[in-house]
């Protein structure tokens, strides 16, 4: 098939998923490391190896490669496809008693703390960006600060259940992971608002576009949630009660977007009383066997591909000398911003946190970024400011995942 032929969604689908098997496969059977890590490290080196073909003349398996990404939007694969499926399954086994516990730390993380975040390392790009030769205006920073600065939720749980954390922390860092990204994702398309208009919306718009998106998906959650219990509650068969979970989720993501309220928190609210009230009081042992193991492959097919395309979106980036410096000092700037908010929020509420000590290092080592920062910055309009903004989105994300999320697992060991 030359490369630019148009593909069916069904030709599209078959490819990745067969490379993902593929890749699956080959990280399982020579390489051994977590699933997530090992596809994308290995989709990553296709991609390096057939730039590097590029460079020697051989342009074909690069071009073929694009031509499937381009024909692939990511960003609605994620955003609009894996993420209302990933977050519920994730969200499925959290312990609503555990976030009641920690849902001072989890709220001020998730909400504070992103809009923190986000003006730090706005700010300290705005300052460092020009003397490397790129001059950005701020919305563009903040822009990447809001888009960098949530904690994927994917990259995060997929990576935690086996670094060996501390309970407390674990549930700290994945309570915060579920409920940032709608925050962040919130405050991302407030500004790409205003990048658009040109007008600087008011207080009272934010704060309202805040409480409905983000208070109003809580919300439709919960009803959906509600509904997806009752439901699950008058029937006694595992077929048709996996198959309601599943279209309670992308059903009610689909109302969600149509309404104009956050799906990912609206899925994760859902998750939530379907894991915890759901299976616990309106599942046989049968159906709740069922229940989890479908959630569970779901979880583990779709995170595969995910990083297998992140992996292979290397291909689309422009890197120069000066970027590969920039991508480099963004690295720092994010973990400093992390660093700092996760340092300002456990020294404020030492007492009220109940974390042991020195789970700075753990919360502020295992905020990972994942496949939702690359599916934001592909949002932006087409321009220099995006290919810089990709490029140093993708500096930070490969950087989380590699050596962050290999090595976490070493963090949480040190505070035990």
């Amino acid at each position: 098939m030359a490369p630019g032929t148009s593909l069916s969604v069904l030709e599209i689908s078959a490819i990745f998923l067969s490379i993902t098997a593929l890749l699956t496969y080959v990280n399982h059977r020579f390489i051994g490391l977590p699933t997530t890590i090992g596809v994308m490290v290995i989709s990553m080196l296709l991609s390096i190896g057939a730039i590097f073909l590029g460079f020697l003349g051989f342009d074909d398996l690069i071009d073929y490669e694009v031509s499937l990404l381009d024909q692939l939007d990511f960003t609605e694969v994620l955003l609009d496809g894996m993420l209302s499926m990933l977050l519920f399954a994730g969200a499925l086994h959290v312990n609503v008693s555990d976030l009641r516990r920690y849902k001072l730390p989890i709220g001020i993380l998730a909400c504070v703390g992103t809009l923190l975040s986000t003006v730090i390392i706005a700010a300290a790009l705005y300052l460092v960006l020009p003397l490397l030769g790129f001059d950005l205006a701020f919305i563009w920073c903040l822009l990447f600060g809001a888009l960098i600065s949530p904690t994927d939720p994917i990259a995060v749980l997929g990576i935690l259940q086996s670094a060996g954390a501390p309970k407390s922390i674990e549930t700290v860092i994945a309570g915060e992971s579920l409920f940032n990204d709608g925050i962040g994702v919130v405050i991302f398309v407030l500004l790409l608002g205003v990048l658009s208009s040109g007008d600087i919306p008011t207080t009272y718009y934010v704060a309202h576009t805040l409480a409905v998106e983000a208070g109003g998906g809580i919300v439709f959650g919960l009803v959906l949630g509600g509904i997806l219990y009752y439901l699950l509650k008058s029937i006694d068969s595992y077929q048709e009660e996996v198959l309601l979970t599943l279209a309670g989720v992308i059903g009610g993501y689909a109302l969600a977007s149509h309404w104009h309220l956050s799906g990912p928190l609206a899925m994760v609210m859902m998750g939530l009383m379907v894991g915890n009230h759901g299976r616990s009081m309106a599942m046989s042992d049968k159906t709740r066997h069922y229940v989890d193991l479908f959630w569970e492959l779901i979880d583990e097919i779709l995170n595969a591909i995910l990083f297998v395309l992140i992996g292979l979106e290397v291909v689309m980036i422009a890197f120069s000398s000066n970027l590969f410096i920039a991508g480099g000092l963004t690295i720092l700037i994010a973990l400093m911003a992390r660093l700092i908010v996760v340092g300002i929020i456990t020294t404020t509420f030492n007492k009220q946190l109940e974390l042991p000590s020195g789970a700075w290092k753990v919360l502020t080592w295992g905020g990972l970024r994942g496949g939702i920062s690359v599916a934001l910055v592909l949002q932006l309009p087409d321009g220099n400011e995006r290919d810089i903004l990709l490029a140093l989105t993708y500096a930070v994300v490969v950087f989380s995942i590699l050596i962050q999320g290999l090595s976490i697992g070493k963090v949480a060991k040190t505070i035990r």
